[in-house]
C-alpha cells in the first residue's frame, strides 16, 4: 500500500515536470517565431497533360525496340512542327480542384483560396473540374463549401464535378452546383437528408442522485441537452428545426438541378452511380481520370492546390498538445489502476 502511495506521487511529480518543460519551449518558441504568427499558403499547380505524357513515354521505351521507337520520335518531330506552323486558336484550359470532405468541412478554407486564385485568370471559355469525396457533415460548413462553388457559377465558368467513392448529404450538395456531374459506377450518391444524434445521460445521473441544471433565457434556447431531461416539447421543437434544414436542403438542390424529382429522390437514401444515373442525380457514367484523359487532348490541364504552411510554434504546440493529453491520459489510467486495487 505505501509502495503504491509513492508510486502515485512520483507519477503527479512527474507529469507536472514534464508540463512545466513543455510550457517553458513552447513560450521560448513563441517568442521567436511573433514574427511569423500569421499562416502562410502557397499555390502548388502541376501540368497534368506533361504528366500523361511522361507515362506515355515511359511504357512505349519499355515495349518498343528502338527502331521502331527512333521511328516514332522522328515522326512526333515532324507533328510538332506543323502543328507549330499551323496558326491555331489558344487551347481551353481546364483547372482541376481537390476536396475531400470531413464532417467539418475543413477543406472549404483551402477550396476558397484555390477559386479566388483562379477566377483572377479563367473566363467562360475554360472549366473547372472538382474532383470530390464526402460523405456529408455539418450543414453550415458544406453550406459555406457550396457557395464558394457558386463563385465559378456566377463567373460562367463551367464547373464540372466528378465523384469516383461519394458525393452524399453535405458532399451532394456540393455537387449539385456543377454544369455537370460525374461518377464512376459504384460511387454513391444522394443521402439527401438531415440527421441528429443526440445521447442523453440524464437516467444514469439520476440513478447516482447527480443532478444537471439547464438554465435558459428563450424558451427554445436549448431544446435538447445531453445530461438534462428532455421533454416532448422539446423534442418537438428539434425535430421541426431538422424538418425546416431539410426543406431548404430540398429547395437547394431543386433550384440547381430541376430535372430531379426532388420529392422521390430527398428522402435520404443513396444510390450506386448507374442508378443515380436513372435518378438524374448524374449526368454521366465515367471515372475523373477517363474524364480528364479524354480533355487533355484538346484541353491544357493544371491541377490547383493551395497548401497552408504551418510556423514552427504551431507545429511545436500541436505535438506539446499531443504529449500532454498522451501522458495525462496515461496518468489518469495508473491512477485509476491504484484506486482500484486499494
Amino acid at each position: 500500500m505505501v509502495f503504491l502511495l509513492e508510486y502515485a506521487s512520483f507519477l503527479l511529480k512527474t507529469v507536472t515536470l514534464v508540463i512545466a518543460i513543455i510550457a517553458v519551449l513552447a513560450f521560448i518558441v513563441s517568442l521567436k517565431s511573433r514574427k511569423n504568427e500569421a499562416q502562410k499558403g502557397h499555390l502548388n499547380i502541376q501540368e497534368m497533360n506533361e504528366h500523361f505524357e511522361k507515362l506515355h513515354d515511359q511504357l512505349e521505351e519499355a515495349i518498343l525496340d528502338k527502331d521502331a521507337l527512333k521511328k516514332l520520335k522522328k515522326q512526333r518531330v515532324k507533328e510538332d512542327k506543323a502543328n507549330k506552323n499551323n496558326a491555331e486558336e489558344q487551347k481551353q484550359r481546364v483547372f482541376v480542384l481537390d476536396f475531400i470532405g470531413d464532417i467539418k468541412a475543413s477543406a472549404v478554407e483551402n477550396l476558397r483560396q484555390e477559386i479566388t486564385a483562379i477566377l483572377t485568370i479563367a473566363t467562360p471559355n475554360d472549366e473547372v473540374v472538382l474532383r470530390l469525396e464526402s460523405p456529408g457533415g455539418m450543414v453550415h460548413g458544406y453550406g459555406l463549401a457550396a457557395s464558394q462553388l457558386s463563385r465559378i457559377r456566377e463567373a460562367n465558368i463551367p464547373l464540372t464535378i466528378c465523384v469516383d467513392k461519394v458525393a452524399a448529404s453535405g458532399g451532394y450538395m456540393m455537387a449539385c452546383i456543377g454544369n455537370r456531374i460525374h461518377a464512376a459506377p459504384f460511387a454513391i450518391l444522394g443521402s439527401i437528408g438531415v440527421v441528429a444524434q443526440i445521447p442523453n445521460a440524464h437516467r444514469l445521473l439520476k440513478k447516482h442522485d447527480i443532478d444537471y441544471e439547464v438554465l435558459t433565457a428563450g424558451e427554445y434556447k436549448r431544446t435538447m441537452t445531453v445530461f438534462g431531461e428532455n421533454t416532448d416539447k422539446g423534442r418537438e421543437k428539434f425535430k421541426e428545426d431538422l424538418e425546416i434544414t431539410h426543406k431548404l436542403f430540398k429547395t437547394f438542390v431543386s433550384d440547381n438541378r430541376p430535372q430531379l424529382a426532388i420529392d422521390e429522390i430527398a428522402t435520404g437514401e443513396t444510390w450506386l452511380g448507374t442508378d443515380a444515373l436513372e435518378k438524374k442525380l448524374v449526368d454521366s457514367i465515367i471515372t475523373s481520370d477517363q474524364y480528364l484523359m479524354n480533355k487533355a487532348k484538346k484541353a491544357n490541364i493544371y491541377t490547383v492546390h493551395y497548401a497552408i504552411k504551418k510556423g514552427l510554434q504551431e507545429k511545436i504546440g500541436l505535438g506539446a498538445a499531443t504529449t500532454v493529453d498522451h501522458v495525462l491520459t496515461k496518468a489518469s489510467d495508473n491512477l485509476n489502476q491504484l484506486r482500484f486495487w486499494r
